[in-house]
């Protein structure tokens, strides 16, 4: 495979799948965001993820010292994997546009939230392509690129949705905003465990499979009654309590 192929390709290849989700839930919006604000959002959530990696082994280096005798790839691993990765997207959004004047309206957050998740979520595509376009398969590159579509990419955009949600609540109840956020951080974090749970446990493709479209299509549903929610909130003219 030729140098710049063997580089671009899976960096393109990688942002596919979130460029497609992005698109979708940006119609969530009723009224679009600067797309630079929304290009450095996404950024952002590229550039923080190796945040997440480095609390990940972390964990991977020091459980076994604890007197709690965690196991390094059990389940305290995938639940400290999932709150790390739900505070690294939170993360970005503050960095970025929290306190920017686009910020405006309660909905903003889900959408910005979603579009952290979406770049953190291509960081990992990217990193998978990585490893497998150079082998050739184009069977197999399809085969993953379209599972990681269909589960990660969109686990990422939904469980950031799900903290999003709950930082548009605290627009309306700013004296509550540390309790709702980190309710939603938690919600999210427990959707990306389970999640995580049932692609290990089972040890039947088919029944894995089977679980975590269940789990995504019943979030799916779960985020998008939120998103209406929170914009029917905003009509009803409650005044903004983000400042």
């Amino acid at each position: 495979m030729p140098l710049i192929s063997a580089y671009t390709l899976p960096l393109v290849l990688g942002l596919v799948p979130s460029a497609i989700w992005l698109t979708y839930f940006l119609r969530k919006d009723c009224h679009p965001e600067p797309k630079l604000m929304l290009i450095k959002t996404f950024l952002m959530g590229i550039i923080v993820s190796p945040i997440a990696v480095a609390f990940q082994l972390a964990f991977t280096r020091f459980a076994p010292d604890l007197p709690f005798h965690l196991e390094v790839h059990g389940a305290a691993f995938f639940l400290w994997a999932a709150l790390i990765e739900e505070l690294v997207k939170l993360y970005a959004v503050t960095l970025v546009a929290l306190r920017n004047p686009a910020f405006d309206e309660p909905v903003d957050a889900m959408i910005y939230m979603v579009t952290a998740g979406l770049g953190f979520a291509a960081m990992e595509n990217i990193l998978v392509m990585f490893r497998i376009v150079p082998d050739g398969n184009l069977a197999a590159t399809f085969s993953i690129l379209t599972l990681r579509f269909t589960g990660a990419t969109l686990l990422h955009a939904l469980s950031s949705a799900l903290v999003g949600y709950f930082l548009a609540l605290s627009w309306f109840f700013a004296h509550h905003r540390v309790k709702l956020v980190a309710f939603g951080v938690a919600l999210a974090t427990v959707f990306h465990f389970t999640f995580n749970t049932f692609l290990s446990v089972s040890d039947n493709e088919l029944a894995s499979l089977g679980l975590t479209t269940t789990l995504l299509i019943a979030c799916a549903f779960l985020v998008s009654v939120l998103f209406d929610r929170i914009k029917a909130r905003r009509l009803r003219g409650s005044e903004p309590q983000l400042t």
